[in-house]
């Protein structure tokens, strides 16, 4: 396998796309890959930390990533963060096929939040560096 360069890897045509039939509305989304910046700020988006307590918070977390993958035929986001309650009000069969074909089309897994958490409890346990 070749060594990449740092051009190569800046200049990779990386996104990939998915269509996914939704009956219930009648026709497809077009879902696109997110990038390392998304997937963060989506990680976190789904976190509440109060002090030294970090806890999972799942509310509107599939319609938060549809949002963040769902593109027209151009590859113009479809929807922006305005539209969160409305597409969290949607029929959750569609929203659950959507979520999860992004999960998969992101590389993101179902333990993936919950991991978070657990790093972060983790952390807490080892021994402060300051007295």
């Amino acid at each position: 396998m070749a060594l990449l360069g740092r051009d190569a890897i800046l200049n990779a045509d990386d996104r990939k796309t998915v269509d996914v039939e939704c009956p219930e509305w009648g026709g497809a989304v077009r879902l696109r890959s997110i990038t390392g910046a998304q997937r963060d700020a989506f990680e976190q988006s789904c976190l509440i930390q109060k002090g030294r307590e970090r806890r999972v918070n799942m509310r509107n977390a599939r319609a938060k990533l549809i949002i963040l993958c769902a593109v027209d035929e151009t590859g113009a986001p479809m929807f922006s963060d305005a539209d969160l309650s409305a597409l969290g009000r949607r029929n959750a069969k569609p929203i659950d096929r959507l979520f999860e074909a992004a999960q998969k089309l992101c590389g993101l897994s179902e333990d993936d939040l919950g991991e978070l958490t657990e790093d972060f409890d983790s952390a807490q346990n080892e021994d402060s560096t300051t007295d």
